[in-house]
């Protein structure tokens, strides 16, 4: 079962590049594990470590003034390949929202999938979001499902999200698929039960 979604206000990991496909977030050759294990590890693998396997301490995952729970990155993200592995490394890095002004379809429907919140935003929403955190990297944003909206809390400026109202639900209640169809168990057992 997945986290319960609740409204999360979180200082940001900024991640300006465009066109973040899905084998840069978690690279074809750690896919062959048989369990959902470590994937955490090898979030961006090839940009978090060299070939000495030393971290990079410029990329934004390795630098300590960065944190939180919001990753944000430029337009276009998670394209490539329909890998959920992707979805999965975000979200056990810790991860619980990733903001972008595009995301490719798969990846944003794996992550809902999986507990992660795609919020999608304007370019130049997004643009003052790395400006703020470029300013100050403790830069708070706020992300609030219920009223679909994020916020840059320091100026108060905020922007509305679309999300499936399935989705939603779903999110707030931490289930996945499964876990929504068991919760109507009784539902249908009764539709099922014949009439008295």
């Amino acid at each position: 079962m997945i986290e319960k979604f609740v409204t999360i206000t979180s200082p940001c990991v900024p991640l300006p590049i465009e066109n973040v496909d899905t084998d840069q977030i978690i690279p074809a050759r750690f896919l062959k594990a048989t369990e959902r294990k470590d994937f955490d590890k090898n979030l961006f693998r090839d940009w978090r470590y060299d070939s000495n396997n030393n971290p990079i301490a410029d990329f934004p995952l390795n630098n300590t003034k960065y944190s939180g729970k919001i990753l944000v990155s430029g337009k276009n993200f998670g394209s490539g390949s329909s890998r959920e592995h992707a979805a999965w490394s975000i979200y056990d890095y810790g991860f619980r929202v990733v903001v972008s002004s595009f995301f490719a379809d798969i990846f944003k429907n794996n992550s809902l999938n999986n507990g992660l919140l795609p919020v999608q935003v304007s370019a130049p929403f997004l643009a003052e979001i790395f400006e703020a955190v470029e300013k100050n990297p403790s830069t708070m944003l706020e992300v609030d499902l219920d009223a679909q909206t994020i916020t840059i809390v320091e100026s108060g400026k905020k922007e509305s999200f679309e999300i499936n109202g399935y989705k939603k639900e779903c999110l707030k209640k931490g289930y996945d698929d499964i876990d929504f169809l068991i919760s109507l168990k009784d539902k249908i057992a009764k539709f099922k039960s014949p009439l008295a």
